[in-house]
């Protein structure tokens, strides 16, 4: 994550760089879009609809290229939920750094949001999560971790046990090309968190564009045997020098999210790996 600093607002706020205002505006399309369908879920005596959110951060960051400030992904859906008229019932937060946990759930309980602090890893916060879930509710996760290895697979694993879950997911790009040769010929790398069982999978010995189409492929191949299919429609995040950073992609379990998710994102022809 990029450095703390003191926010606008009293609370401990994240510097990040200007992309980070492209990252949330993609999720907020998406919960904006799904929102009738969300509204299905939330009212009195029903299942409920609720947001996950294992890398949650403090939910304030502020820009280091402009001095902008700007909410977090938690804040800005919890908000975006409200403004459509169907708010997520809870909201779901966890973070390996506490005070960053404690930050968001101190702004989300600011806006009157219905909040719950999950400690401990991505892995272990989501498991207690997905227990305490109500098993017909329709439920929405943001994985946005740091770095590749962070993507724990068996976050994604737990949360495609629910009956109803849309995911959208960071895949850091940069650590699948900048740290390739040393991910693929260590003993223990990222990619083994990531990937579980890619090196019975994939040729080691071969060019590098073909080694990291192959790993990622693997990885949505092991994704969709999971049932929560990740369509070929994905959104490249690039940084101000136009190098690219990661890519945004949804995976779900019904062919209506994948329809929101390209009108959501326009990610229509481009579709280009690497």
């Amino acid at each position: 994550m990029g450095k703390l600093i003191d926010g606008d607002d009293g609370l401990p706020a994240e510097d990040v760089g200007i992309w980070a205002k492209e990252k949330h505006d993609y999720l907020c399309r998406y919960i904006d879009i799904s929102r009738a369908v969300r509204a299905q879920w939330t009212g009195p005596g029903r299942a409920g609809a609720t947001y996950i959110d294992p890398f949650c951060g403090p939910g304030r960051c502020k820009v280091r290229e402009t001095g902008e400030w700007i909410d977090g992904g938690a804040v800005a859906a919890w908000k975006k939920s409200q403004d459509g008229g169907a708010a997520f019932t809870q909201v779901y937060i966890g973070d390996l750094n506490p005070q960053c946990r404690e930050a968001a759930a101190k702004r989300l309980r600011r806006l009157g949001a219905p909040v719950v602090e999950i400690e401990g890893s991505a892995v272990q916060s989501v498991q207690r999560i997905v227990a305490s879930l109500n098993p017909y509710g329709l439920h929405f996760a943001f994985l946005d971790p740091f770095n590749l290895e962070a993507l724990d697979f068996g976050v994604i694993d737990a949360l495609s046990a629910l009956t109803r879950i849309d995911m959208l997911i960071h895949v850091n790009q940069m650590d699948l090309q900048r740290n390739l040769v040393s991910n693929a010929t260590a003993d223990e790398s990222a990619f083994d968190v990531f990937a579980p069982g890619w090196r019975d999978a994939v040729q080691v010995i071969q060019g590098q564009q073909g080694l990291r189409h192959q790993v990622f492929q693997y990885w949505r191949d092991k994704v969709a045997s999971l049932g929560v299919w990740p369509p070929p429609e994905m959104r490249l995040i690039t940084g101000s020098k136009n190098q690219p950073l990661y890519w945004l992609l949804l995976a779900a379990k019904h062919e209506l999210a994948r329809k929101f998710w390209v009108t959501a994102s326009n990610v229509e022809g481009q579709r280009n790996l690497f």
